[in-house]
C-alpha cells in the first residue's frame, strides 16, 4: 500500500479553491475519500503531458477539480502537488 500525502502548496490551492468557489464545509473529507484509491493504485490517474510530464491526475469529488500528484519511491509514496479547477484555460488539462 502507498503512503499518501498533501503537499503544504496543494493544501494552500484547496483552501483557496474552499474559499473562493465557497464549497461545502466537507470538502476536505470529500477530497480524503477521492484520494483514497491511490493507496491501492498509486498509478490509476493517467499521465499529464508537457510541462506537467511525470505527474498524473484525478477528478474528484467533483468533475471540475483536478488532484495532480507524483509517484514516489517506487510507488510507495504518492504526493498531491495541486488541486486546480479544470474549467480553467491554465489548467493542467488544458
Amino acid at each position: 500500500m502507498a503512503q499518501a500525502q498533501v503537499a503544504r502548496a496543494a493544501q494552500e490551492d484547496l483552501d483557496r479553491l474552499i474559499r473562493g468557489l465557497i464549497l461545502p464545509a466537507d470538502t476536505r473529507q470529500r477530497v480524503a475519500r477521492a484520494l483514497r484509491p491511490l493507496a491501492t493504485f498509486p498509478r490509476l490517474g493517467p499521465e499529464l503531458p508537457g510541462r506537467w510530464a511525470g505527474f498524473r491526475f484525478l477528478l474528484g469529488p467533483w468533475r471540475w477539480l483536478i488532484m495532480v500528484y507524483v509517484v514516489m519511491d517506487g510507488g510507495e509514496r504518492v504526493v498531491v502537488v495541486t488541486f486546480q479547477d479544470a474549467r480553467t484555460a491554465d489548467s493542467p488539462t488544458a
